[in-house]
């Protein structure tokens, strides 16, 4: 938005499109703010604006705008709080010589968007928890042509396909705040349209049969994880052992920990002064966050490509379909605060079931525990169609 643009809105108080806050003092009636504009519940599909700096009637606050306090709001589009990720700018900005923060919410094509399972919306002066009808509304906006693969109709699935027992028992209770749960009078195909397990039309998403799927071979053939343990360092050498690692998303990363754990060596030395020290050949955190970055950021469309974990006597190697994605390019690929997500919404899925804590750490945190263990650093080969990482022993 232009100068002038941003300084009309600041003085119209009149209008449910801007929120002035004076400071930073409650970061989450920002993130509240955030998502009331990215659901647009009246259907403006205009940007709702922020002013942090800004006194209720528009005069200057007097705040003192640090880079500390822009990556604090900037990490309030990934930090996990919010799902899906809503689309936000964050810039500095000094509007009749006053300095203040413009937070610019555009809204969201997947809607309802959350708050720690929550969805705010804002009509007129009100903010407030959407009601079910309300949660409704917004479900039902949802257009899939405008969507990412994640949220794209699988056309010869049906409900049947989806298991609803698995969603009522593990999922739903980890996605919706208990307070909504208990206010929630909605039938089942309503929650499954808010979480985005169906569409509007009551047909099987991406997503739904990733998460909560019956046969999910029979839709997406490639999401499952080919394990591989060979006896020496080339292909060619015998085979120790192999699976097909398949189900549901949380079977499939539970079964794949427990894979990792199983193959994983303890190596032990005694020092000087007779203390044994145990080390794993890997440490078995950072495989786990290179493993699901391959099965969050992968390609599932177009390939029948699953994610292959090689296991040799000297490394590990893990193949991830589809190279890089939106603003990671092979250049700054693995760069602390570059990330971007193919499969957003099953990035939600992965944090509601407790396999990420915090979005677009994971290379980060790998590296670090390798480099804590005496592992060497991880190689990534980054290209346009695949991602191969290579980690070597201790």
């Amino acid at each position: 938005m232009d100068p002038q643009e941003l300084q009309l809105k600041l003085i119209d108080l009149e209008s449910d499109l801007t929120e002035r806050k004076s400071s930073l003092s409650n970061p989450d009636r920002v993130r509240q703010a955030i998502c009331a504009y990215a659901n647009d519940l009246p259907d403006h599909r205009k940007p709702g604006v922020i002013f942090i700096g800004a006194n209720d009637d528009g005069s200057c606050a007097g705040l003192n705008v640090t880079d500390e306090l822009l990556l604090q709001l900037s990490h309030m589009r990934d930090d996990g709080k919010i799902q899906p990720f809503p689309s936000i700018t964050v810039e500095k900005n000094v509007i009749n010589k006053c300095e203040m923060v413009v937070i610019v919410v555009t809204p969201s094509l997947a809607p309802p968007i959350r708050l720690d399972g929550v969805t705010w919306i804002r009509v007129g002066p009100r903010r407030a928890i959407a009601t079910p009808e309300e949660e409704k509304i917004l479900s039902e906006r949802r257009r899939s042509r405008d969507l990412p693969f994640d949220l794209q109709p699988v056309p010869s699935a049906t409900v049947e396909e989806l298991d609803l027992g698995l969603f009522e028992r593990e999922y739903l209770p980890l996605a919706i705040a208990p307070q909504v749960l208990e206010q929630n009078t909605r039938s089942t195909k309503d929650k499954l349209k808010a979480l985005r397990f169906l569409t509007p039309e009551e047909q099987p998403t991406v997503l739904g049969i990733l998460v909560i799927g019956k046969e999910i071979q029979d839709y997406i053939p490639g999401a499952y994880v080919q394990f591989l343990r060979l006896e020496g360092m080339k292909l060619t050498d015998p085979i120790r052992d192999q699976k097909m690692i398949a189900g549901p998303l949380r079977e499939l990363l539970m079964r794949i920990d427990d894979v990792l754990e199983a193959n994983n060596s303890i190596n032990t030395s005694i020092t000087s002064e007779r203390v044994e020290i145990r080390r794993p050949e890997y440490p078995l955190a950072a495989l786990q966050q290179l493993v699901r970055n391959a099965i969050l950021h992968r390609t599932y469309e177009g390939t029948n490509s699953p994610v292959r974990i090689y296991w040799f006597s000297d490394r590990i190697e893990i193949h991830s379909p589809g190279g890089p994605f939106g603003q990671v390019t092979k250049e700054n690929f693995g760069q602390p605060g570059v990330t971007d997500y193919r499969n957003p919404h099953l990035a939600e899925a992965m944090r509601v079931l407790g396999y990420v804590q915090r979005f677009g750490y994971g290379i980060q945190i790998a590296k670090k525990l390798l480099e804590e263990n005496g592992n060497p650093p991880p190689i990534f080969d980054v290209e346009r169609n695949f991602i191969l990482v290579t980690v070597r022993k201790q």
